[in-house]
Parts: C-alpha cells; structure tokens; sequence
C-alpha cells in the first residue's frame, strides 16, 4: 500500500526540511567564527563540504513543495489570476523578508546613525528562494515534466557556455578559478554594485544574479521529484528510483566536477547535479525511514522544525542580531561586550576548548529554539506566508 500524501503533506519531507533548516541554523550560528569544524564551513571556493549541501537541499525541497501544493490544481484546469497573485505575493514577502534582515536593526549602535540604505545588500539566502520559488512555479503551471526537464538541463548548460566562454573585462582569461575573473562576479558588482553585494568579499556575491540561473535548476529537480512523489506508484518504486536518480546525477555532478569545478559560491552546474543527486539520497532514506517503516518518533524534533521552516530562519536571524547588538558586562580595557559574546565567553569556554565550546554554542542555540518552535507546534501555530 501506497503512503498517502494527504493535503500535499507528506511527513518524510517535512523531516527532511526540518533537517535541512536545522543545518541552516547550527551552521550560521556557531560560538566564535574563528573556531569551527570544517565539515560546518563552507568549502573556501571549490570542492564542497556538508554545510554546502545545506541550500541546494532547501531550494530542492521547494520545488516539491511546488509540485504537491500546485499539482492537483494545474491538472483541473483550476489555474487563474488569483494563483498567479498569490504566487508573486508569496515571493514578494519572502524577498523583503530577506531585505529586513539585511537591514534590522536599521539603527547602528556603535556608530550612532541609521542604517545606508545605499549599503544594502539585495541579494541574499530569502531573495534567492523567493526568486527561485517564482520562477519554478510558473515554469511548473505552464509546461509538463518532459518539458521542466528539458528547461533545467538548458539552464546547466546555458550557464557552463556563459561562464566558459565569455571573457570578463580587466581580465587575461575567464577562469573559474579566480573569485574576481569569471562572468558571474563580473555582473554582481556591475547590476548590483559593490555596495549592495556580500560585504565579506566584495567582488562577487555567493547569491548573486547570473548564479541564480542554475539555482531555478536545483529549483526544477525538486519540482520533477515531485512528480514522482504524486504518481500512483508503489512505495518501494518511489523510493528505489529516488536512490537510483540519485546516485546518477550525484555521479554526473562529479564526472562534470572535472571541466566545470563544483562550487557553491558559483552554484556551478556540477554543483547543481552533484547536491541534487545526494538530495534525493537524503529523500529516499527519510521516505524509507518515515512513511514506509514508520519509524517516527526520532524525527519528531525536525517535523516541529520542518513545518515552521520561515519562521525558524527569520526569527533565529533576529535573535542572532540581537545578541550581538545587545551590550553587557566589560572586557579588560572595560569596554562593554556583545551579549552573544558574554554567553560564550562566560558559560561555555570554561568548559571546553574553543572548537568545541563553539560548538557547544552552535548545537545549544539549535535546541533553544527546538523549545521555541515545540511551543507553536503544541499550539498548532503555523507561520506561512
């Protein structure tokens, strides 16, 4: 018998997504960012660690969440402006999400002025999901899977041709080898300007335009995923051909890795086989685990993640700002410190040694907010947009 995917919903995947955003949270949140394990750093430029995957898995999981949300309406014919609408509203919100958090706290403490607007960064972890999220829909309402698929695959190969053979201005060659050298970085600082991209580099944003071509991609696999997910197959025929996909396009990503490098700030194409392929992995093991052995009680801590995932990312990122705005105690020189800082500093370094109170910090904040999302979710409190 068939696992049934009532109201869209099935629970593997709010496990997997509760994962996937708990990673988001335990990775972006660690006690010091001089002292981390580096399976929770990114990888420097090329090549890919475990806290790599952590995004694609995200936007893979939105293009599920497309297929099963939208499907059944696309196969009546129920498709009309008021879903269109709802679509752009839903994108709009989630982009100026991710703006307010570029922005809070608006005000600058230490300096005493308000925020530059001129210094904003616009592209960011929301703006990408929500631009993915837009387009992907409306690829899904108007063409088929045969169609989806095809659409994907040009946009892999459109952006290896763009970034292989176009050279950038003030540069010998385009190479991927240099973080300033190829075309994405080039058009990051000439559409959004060196003020408005990620200010830890300054020459190209991990988030940037040109790379988001390629993360609607990783957008599609997961719509195409979808599909599987709704067809009237068995159980064991879902999962078999999750696991089977998957270590093709995982394979693929790799062999691919040798002519156009895996790379999360570029979100190379081989990037975007290689994450897709081990998402659906991932999937087919919490589809197994879940809906086919019914093993759940171990995965109840991501399902009250999973299925307040926005909220999770918006309000632990406040949080995090907030610690480090808010002004306690003194150092040597009796000057005040940040509240983040004072906890690490006073609870979990006399502890452990950094790397690993750091961690200790990291995996704390996680189950802080374990408890904050348990209270909504005993409350049936849903946070959508």
């Amino acid at each position: 018998m068939s696992a049934e995917i009532e109201s869209n919903r099935l629970l593997s995947l709010d496990v997997f997504r509760g994962m996937t955003i708990a990673g988001m949270v335990l990775v972006n949140n660690p006690g010091t960012w001089s002292q981390i394990y580096s399976p929770l750093k990114h990888a420097e430029w090329h090549g890919a660690t475990p806290t790599d995957f952590v995004f694609p898995f995200f936007l893979f999981i939105v293009g599920i969440s497309i297929t099963l949300a939208l499907g059944k309406r696309v196969e009546s014919g129920g498709i009309n402006r008021d879903i269109y609408t709802k679509i752009l509203r839903r994108a709009l919100i989630i982009f100026a999400l991710g703006l307010f958090l570029a922005a809070f706290p608006f005000y600058n403490f230490s300096k005493g002025e308000w925020f530059d607007i001129s210094n904003l960064r616009i592209m960011g972890v929301l703006q990408r999901i929500a631009v993915c999220y837009f387009v992907a829909s409306l690829i899904f309402i108007r063409t088929n899977w045969k169609q989806q698929a095809t659409i994907a695959g040009a946009l892999l190969l459109v952006y290896w041709a763009l970034m292989t053979l176009i050279s950038v201005p003030g540069c010998e060659v385009a190479t991927f080898n240099d973080k300033a050298c190829n075309l994405a970085a080039y058009l990051d600082r000439v559409i959004l300007t060196e003020n408005h991209i990620w200010k830890s580099s300054k020459v190209f944003d991990p988030e940037g335009v040109l790379s988001t071509i390629p993360a609607i991609a990783t957008t599609l696999a997961g719509v195409l995923c979808g599909h599987w997910l709704r067809s009237r197959r068995d159980d064991y025929e879902r999962v078999a051909a999750m696991f089977f996909f998957g270590v093709i396009l995982t394979a693929l990503g790799w062999a691919w890795n040798f002519w156009f490098p895996i790379n999360k700030s570029l979100w190379t194409s081989s990037y975007v086989l290689y994450t897709a392929g081990l998402a659906l992995c991932f999937l087919g093991i919490c589809y197994w685990l879940v809906d086919i052995k019914n093993y759940k009680r171990w995965a109840k801590p991501f399902v009250i993640f999973g299925v307040n995932a926005l909220a999770l990312f918006v309000f632990s990122g406040l949080m995090a700002k907030l610690f480090g705005i808010i002004r306690v105690g003194a150092d040597a020189e009796g000057k005040s410190i940040p509240l983040q800082k004072w906890i690490f500093d006073s609870i979990f370094m006399p502890f452990a040694s950094a790397i690993n109170a750091s961690l200790m910090y990291a995996i704390s904040y996680i189950i802080l907010w374990l408890f904050l999302m348990w209270l909504l979710y005993r409350k049936r409190i849903y946070i959508k947009v």
